[in-house]
């Protein structure tokens, strides 16, 4: 899956359980009702909290970024809310959840479904609250590293 191309967000969930994690297997599923999914492996922290909250919230990253990208998925940071001290964020107005400041765009979600499948769960969640920043280029992850968007080449 390195030749494919993928968005990256951080993916967080509030409350006792507050925990953010760093994921590029996210989609969107459906348009009505605006639906979610994202897939976490079974190992992770985030697995148990999504699993005891049931409301997580998306920050879309921008290209600039990236620093943020690599905290999020160091598995030596620090758990808890001391893993966000470092970053400007606000608690989501419906789930508590670290939204992360410079992000293009903020989703809150109340989760609906769970799939397992092999080592990994997707989670499934119905947008309950959506902004967008000012636009700007995302954060992609492709062959192994991150990069930024930019204009496709002409054909």
């Amino acid at each position: 899956m390195a030749r494919f191309a993928t968005g990256v967000i951080v993916l967080s969930v509030g409350g006792e359980d507050i925990h953010g994690m760093t994921a590029n297997a996210f989609t969107s599923v459906s348009l009505d009702p605006p639906t979610v999914l994202c897939c976490v492996a079974h190992s992770a922290v985030m697995h148990k909290a999504l699993l005891a909250q049931k409301r997580f919230a998306v920050s879309v990253l921008g290209a600039g970024q990236e620093s943020l990208a690599r905290h999020f998925a160091d598995k030596s940071r620090p758990l808890g809310a001391e893993q966000f001290r470092r970053f400007d964020w606000e608690p989501g107005r419906l789930t508590q959840a670290p939204l992360l400041h410079g992000a293009l765009a903020w989703l809150e979600c109340e989760m609906t479904e769970l799939h397992d499948s092999g080592d990994h769960s997707i989670f499934l969640g119905n947008v309950i609250n959506a902004r967008r920043s000012p636009a700007g280029p995302g954060l992609l992850f492709f062959d192994g590293a991150f990069q930024g968007t930019g204009p496709a080449e002409p054909s």
